[in-house]
């Protein structure tokens, strides 16, 4: 099999690993609340499950990014991840009580920090002006499944038999479908994903061997410079394979940097938000409109097309204006959704029609910014980190992710009753970054080395 057709297979396999995880999500999100009242759970089980996921990925993303950093072996890493989801799965179709569901959401939540060394994979295999479509791509695979994964809900919902000693229903059905299909891709992920090098420049050389720069201090940019090898370097190949990518690595200089702190806080309270509202919007409906798990099914699927034509939509705007200003609308998106919450759905008015107006506006005013803030961070943060700790930077950010998504889920869990703070805390998040990012707007660029080949960018006079 020849390079490219290596590489397309890889691509489907990272595509697939990315569609699974919506169509997990999708699947359980739905009934989990149900589920757990089944099992005579009290309501602060629903953050928790919602953030034991989270928790154990936040754990597990550094960890296998720099796994696959060191070894650039990132098959093994996938592999290993998914067993995690295997059992996690297995074990939320057993549920034979509350505690036995969170510990699978704990170890199901590992798995998740394969994503971290994919992420570094398809920054290195992929050149800088093609990053934000790669990355658009990727996450509209995973919207792809929060889209069709109600729609298996339309059938696991009718599952009502027993495998064994255990119970088959449209509660448990999801952790064995999810299991077995997790089961598919392993086999997926051995017979196509491919472990390939990274992308070359016009001369042959790597592309993640070039220096990398950062910023317009010399300090910083000196010790960035040295994580790399120069492209006139005298070292063997056998060297240079060797050496560690964490040589002269500065975690100060590489991740607080102005710049950078404002892509993760970014990172942060986009994730807060979403998974905030998420939590919010089952109780809600099924207080004011009386959704079951079908009507909340619809609802994630009509959500899922419109998530999926805004990620097409930025992988469109990314050839044509640059990653910040992507950013910037999005985060004009998401304040807009943030006091459309805050003035309508903290305290509801008018009849059942009108609010149901209301809520569906800031649900589609909310699910709009999402791909605009989500590409774009994504994508300016692989492109203000050195690419030869890609694994390890993107664990770092999904981490970041992850703790918000631990807190989401819990600030939201205990407030439904009062959504003026709840939403008053996403929106002072949201102003805070908006403000950050203004300060630090001259900063989110991808950086360019001048004509001259010294190393100097060409902005920076």
């Amino acid at each position: 099999m020849n390079l490219m057709k290596k590489r397309k297979c890889t691509n489907i396999s990272i595509g697939l690993i990315f569609l699974f995880s919506g169509i997990e999500y999708a699947v359980i999100l739905p009934t989990i609340w149900m589920y757990l009242q089944t099992l005579h759970a009290e309501p602060y089980f629903l953050g928790l499950g919602l953030s034991a996921f989270s928790l154990t990925g936040l754990l597990a993303g550094p960890l296998f990014g720099h796994w696959s950093d060191r070894t650039r072996k990132t098959k093994a890493v996938i592999l290993f991840a998914n067993l995690f989801e295997i059992s996690g799965n297995f074990m939320y179709f057993m549920g034979t009580s509350k505690w036995l569901l969170l510990s699978s959401r704990l170890v199901a939540g590992i798995g998740t920090g394969a994503g971290a060394s994919i992420f570094g994979y398809l920054t290195r295999a992929t050149a800088p002006e093609d990053r934000s479509a790669v990355f658009a791509a990727v996450m509209a695979c995973r919207q792809t499944g929060l889209l069709i994964g109600p729609a298996f809900n339309l059938f696991l919902r009718l599952c009502d038999f027993k495998l064994g000693p255990f119970q088959v229903n449209k509660y448990t059905s999801p952790g064995l479908f999810m299991c077995l299909m997790w089961l598919l891709l392993q086999v997926v992920v051995v017979l196509l994903y491919w472990d390939l090098p990274p992308r070359k420049d016009e001369n042959g050389k790597d592309e993640e061997n070039k220096p990398l720069v950062q910023s317009c201090d010399p300090e910083t940019y000196s010790s960035i410079n040295c994580n790399h090898t120069t492209t006139e370097g005298h070292e063997s190949p056998t060297e240079v394979q060797i050496q560690s990518p964490f040589h002269s690595f500065s975690a100060r200089k590489e991740y607080l940097r102005e710049e950078v702190v404002v892509l993760l806080t970014a990172q942060f309270v986009t994730l807060f938000n979403q998974t905030a509202l998420e939590t919010m919007v089952t109780p809600l409906t099924q207080k004011y409109f009386g959704f079951s798990e079908l009507e909340n099914s619809v609802m994630y699927c009509l959500c899922g097309v419109e998530v999926i034509g805004g990620f097409f939509l930025v992988r469109w705007l990314s050839s044509r204006i640059s990653d910040r200003i992507i950013l910037a609308v999005g985060l004009f998106i998401c304040n807009v959704s943030c006091v459309w919450c805050l003035v309508f759905l903290a305290s509801p008015r008018g009849g059942p029609h009108w609010l149901l107006a209301e809520f569906i506006i800031g649900v589609f005013l909310q699910v709009l910014g999402l791909p605009f803030v989500a590409v774009s961070q994504v994508s300016l943060f692989s492109k203000l980190t050195a690419e030869k700790t890609q694994g390890f930077s993107q664990g770092l950010r999904r981490s970041v992710g992850g703790l918000a998504t631990i807190l989401g889920p819990l600030w939201a869990g205990g407030l439904t009753g009062s959504l003026y703070i709840m939403i008053g805390m996403m929106m002072a998040l949201l102003i805070l970054l908006t403000v950050m990012m203004a300060l630090s707007f001259k900063y989110l660029v991808e950086p360019h080395v001048g004509n001259d080949q010294t190393g100097v960018p060409e902005d920076c006079g």
